[in-house]
């Protein structure tokens, strides 16, 4: 087949050139179709663990006419209302003490010995034994299970969900000299229990599978 240009110039093609002309145009085409392609969502949730101590009763002890020699023994329960293992509660104290004749020369506080039992059933030492006055510079775990069994002391914690109770005994320890600076005083006492999470864990997919 003989072809002539818009400038006199005559091109021939045979079949064969044709067919090699009409490939190379298919390969130059080629260019303009989309590459294969797909694609997937998925969804990723990071939910934050709750950790929340309640203490019931709210108020361990309210009582009057105290005298040298007196103890108050009270029960409380630590309850882990949250979703995390709660892995210390540290007790903090803070107390005022209200002198009715404005007459002490002592603090009335160092004449109150705190003990606080875990678990009795197997702790052999309380976790707390100590003034309140001494108590005040001190943020004992109450989560602690003391020496038994020849056992060291470890922490126990709260898992969620889960309860311990405590056991708190108070005394007004008569030391056999005069304490009559003390009728008539007050000692306002206030606890504040502070929950402790564990240490962070490590996920990976082995464990997600």
């Amino acid at each position: 087949m003989t072809f002539k240009g818009e400038l006199g110039m005559k091109f021939k093609f045979t079949k064969k050139g044709l067919m090699t002309a009409a490939l190379g145009l298919s390969l130059i085409g080629g260019g303009t179709f989309a590459y294969f392609s797909d694609s997937v969502k998925t969804q990723n949730t990071f939910a934050a663990g709750t950790l929340d101590l309640a203490v019931n009763p709210n108020v361990v002890v309210d009582i009057g006419n105290l005298k040298p020699g007196d103890e108050i023994y009270r029960e409380f329960t630590l309850e882990n209302n949250g979703s995390l293992y709660i892995y210390k509660v540290l007790l903090d104290t803070k107390y005022t003490v209200e002198d009715w004749k404005q007459d002490n020369t002592d603090d009335f506080a160092k004449h109150i010995k705190v003990t606080i039992m875990y678990n009795t059933s197997s702790a052999s030492v309380p976790v707390v034994e100590t003034t309140l006055y001494d108590l005040q510079n001190q943020k004992p775990d109450l989560t602690a299970i003391d020496e038994f069994a020849g056992s060291n002391k470890v922490p126990d914690g709260i898992k969620a969900g889960g309860k311990e109770k405590m056991f708190v005994l108070f005394e007004f320890v008569d030391n056999g000299q005069d304490q009559n600076q003390f009728q008539g005083d007050k000692l306002k006492v206030d606890w504040t229990f502070n929950a402790e999470q564990t240490a962070g864990t490590y996920n990976d997919d082995v464990h997600n599978n």
